[in-house]
C-alpha cells in the first residue's frame, strides 16, 4: 500500500517538473535559446522516465502529427543533395532536432486552460524583459551604422536599431509582431477591465519597441494584419491602429521615410533582396524535389549569385520564408511545412470560434493573428531562420491544442492529485 503511495507521488513530482521544465522553456526562448534548450531537454527526459514507469500514460497525438513526420522525411531527404551532407546532417539533428523536442514536450504536457494559462504568463514576463531591454538600449545608445543589418549611406540618420536579447533588429521585430498580435487577442477577447486596460498598455510598448527597430517588412505585416482583423471583426481596433502609426510617425519622422523606401530601389537591401529571390528561383528550378540540402542555402548561393559578386559577404537564407524552404528541402518537403503551418492556423481559428473557455478563446485568436503576421513578413524576410523563433513557432503549434483528451473527464495530473489525497 505504501509503495503504491510512494510510486504516485513519485509520478506526480514527475508530471509536475515535466510541467515546469515546460514554463520554464517559454520563458527563455526570448532571452537565452542555450537556457529554453536546457529546459526542453529536461521536459524530455522527464516525459521519457515516465512513459516508462506509468503505464497509463500515453503519447498524445496531435492534428499534423503525420505531416510533419513528411517534412521531416523531405528535410532528412535533402541532406544528400547538400554540398556538405555531414555538415548540413549536424546542422539539422542540432537545429530541427530541438524544434521537434519543443513541440513533442509541449505537445504532450499542456492539456489544460490553466496549465495554458501559466505558459503564457511566462512568455508575457520574457516579452517585458525584451522590451524594458529594447527601450535601454535607445535611451543610452547604440551605434550602428557599421553593421550589416542598416544602410548607412540611405539612412545616414539612422543611428538606433534596437535588437534587444534577440541580436538582430528584424527578428526582434518578428518576435515583437507575435507578441503584439497573441496581446491583441486577449484585449478583444477578455472581459475584466482592468485586465484590458494592462494588456492596452503592454501593446503599446510593445508597438514602441517595434518602431524603435526601423524593421519595415514587419511593421507592414502588422499593419495589414491587425488593418484586416479590425475591418472584419472590430472598427475600434482599425482606428486604435491608425491613431497609434500617426503617433509614431509624428514623433519620428524616420519611420516614414524607412517605411515608404520598401516600395522602391532607393537602398540596398531592398535591391538586394530582389537579387536573392531570383537566385533562389533559379535554385528551385535547379532542386525542385529534394532542394539544395537542409541548412545549406549558405553553401549554394555563390553558384547562383549574380548581385553581390563578394566572396565575403555571406547570404545565409533567402530572405523570403516560402522561397528558402522550397529551395533547401524542395516543393513537397515546402508544402509539408506550410500544411501544417496554415492548417494549424485554420483550426485555431475554427476553435476560437466555439471555445467556451475565455483563455483558450484568446489564444486560438492569438495564434491566428500571429501566424498571420509571421506569413506576411516572410514574404520579405525569413525570421524563422533564427533558433528561439523558431522554437517560439513549433511550441505555439502544439499548444494551439492544448486540451485534455475527449474521452478524460479530469487531467491525469487531477486524478493522480486524487489518488494521493484518498492515500
Amino acid at each position: 500500500m505504501k509503495s503504491a503511495f510512494q510510486r504516485k507521488r513519485n509520478l506526480l513530482t514527475l508530471e509536475d517538473l515535466r510541467f515546469y521544465a515546460v514554463v520554464a522553456e517559454a520563458f527563455f526562448i526570448a532571452l537565452s535559446p542555450w537556457l529554453a534548450s536546457a529546459a526542453a531537454i529536461v521536459a524530455l527526459v522527464l516525459w521519457l522516465i515516465q512513459m516508462k514507469l506509468d503505464p497509463d500514460l500515453h503519447f498524445r497525438r496531435l492534428p499534423f502529427d503525420k505531416v510533419i513526420l513528411v517534412f521531416l522525411a523531405f528535410a532528412v531527404a535533402s541532406l544528400f543533395a547538400s554540398p556538405k551532407p555531414m555538415e548540413s546532417f549536424t546542422n539539422f539533428i542540432g537545429i530541427v532536432g530541438i524544434y521537434m523536442v519543443t513541440y513533442l514536450v509541449a505537445g504532450q504536457t499542456i492539456r489544460t486552460s490553466e496549465q495554458l494559462r501559466h505558459v503564457v504568463e511566462a512568455f508575457a514576463l520574457g516579452a517585458i524583459i525584451v522590451v524594458l531591454y529594447g527601450f535601454y538600449q535607445f535611451v543610452f545608445g547604440i551605434n550602428v551604422s557599421d553593421v550589416k543589418w542598416t544602410d548607412p549611406e540611405a539612412f545616414p540618420e539612422l543611428r538606433k536599431r534596437v535588437f534587444s536579447t534577440w541580436l538582430n533588429p528584424n527578428i526582434l521585430a518578428g518576435y515583437l509582431n507575435e507578441a503584439i498580435a497573441m496581446a491583441l487577442a486577449f484585449l478583444v477577447t477578455m472581459k475584466e477591465r482592468s485586465t484590458r486596460v494592462i494588456i492596452g498598455v503592454g501593446i503599446v510598448c510593445l508597438m514602441a519597441c517595434l518602431a524603435m527597430t526601423y524593421a519595415r517588412g514587419a511593421m507592414i505585416a502588422l499593419a495589414i494584419t491587425v488593418g484586416l482583423y479590425g475591418l472584419l471583426r472590430d472598427w475600434r481596433i482599425l482606428a486604435g491602429l491608425v491613431v497609434v502609426c500617426v503617433v509614431l510617425l509624428c514623433v519620428d519622422p524616420m519611420l516614414w521615410e524607412r517605411l515608404t523606401s520598401i516600395f522602391t530601389k532607393v537602398d540596398t537591401s531592398a535591391e538586394m533582396r530582389l537579387a536573392i529571390w531570383e537566385s533562389t528561383g533559379d535554385m528551385i528550378l535547379d532542386h525542385p524535389f529534394i532542394g539544395i540540402g537542409w541548412g545549406s542555402y549558405i553553401l549554394v548561393y555563390p553558384e547562383y549569385d549574380f548581385y553581390i559578386n563578394d566572396a565575403a559577404v555571406k547570404i545565409y537564407h533567402a530572405h523570403n520564408m516560402y522561397l528558402n524552404y522550397a529551395a533547401e528541402i524542395g516543393l513537397f518537403g515546402a508544402a509539408a511545412y506550410f500544411v501544417n503551418f496554415f492548417g494549424t492556423m485554420v483550426k485555431a481559428a475554427k476553435k476560437s470560434m466555439t471555445d467556451a473557455d475565455q483563455f483558450l478563446k484568446a489564444f486560438r485568436l492569438g495564434i491566428v493573428l500571429a501566424f498571420t503576421t509571421i506569413a506576411l513578413g516572410g514574404f520579405t524576410d525569413y525570421v524563422l531562420f533564427n533558433i528561439p523563433s523558431s522554437m517560439l513557432f513549433w511550441m505555439l503549434c502544439a499548444l494551439t491544442f492544448a486540451e485534455p483528451s475527449p474521452e478524460d473527464e479530469v487531467t491525469r495530473h487531477d486524478a493522480l492529485k486524487e489518488a494521493l489525497r484518498k492515500g
